[in-house]
């Protein structure tokens, strides 16, 4: 089970880099949106890192202070989550 974790955190910030850009694309067409709630939710479950990229990348959420102020803690949270896991492996 050695590395398990480093593929679940690819694979979720993969997943919350798309919701990101798929909200930013159907808000500029005018369409249907994912709930600000799915991106926290992929976020706290260890997105936190694609979610902050995408909000840089994408120049969306970037004025929402939820976002502002989530996300960056959770990006501090996981990175030492990662370091730990690292670190045990």
């Amino acid at each position: 089970m050695n590395g398990w974790w480093l593929y679940y955190f690819v694979f979720v910030n993969a997943v919350t880099v798309g919701l990101m850009g798929t909200d930013k694309y159907r808000a500029r067409k005018g369409k249907w949106r994912i709930r600000e709630r799915t991106i926290f939710l992929w976020s706290l479950a260890g997105g936190a890192f694609g979610t902050l990229f995408a909000m840089y990348l994408y120049r969306h959420k970037t004025k929402h202070q939820s976002f502002i102020l989530i996300i960056p803690v959770l990006t501090i949270v996981h990175g030492v989550l990662l370091i730990y896991f690292g670190m045990m492996s």
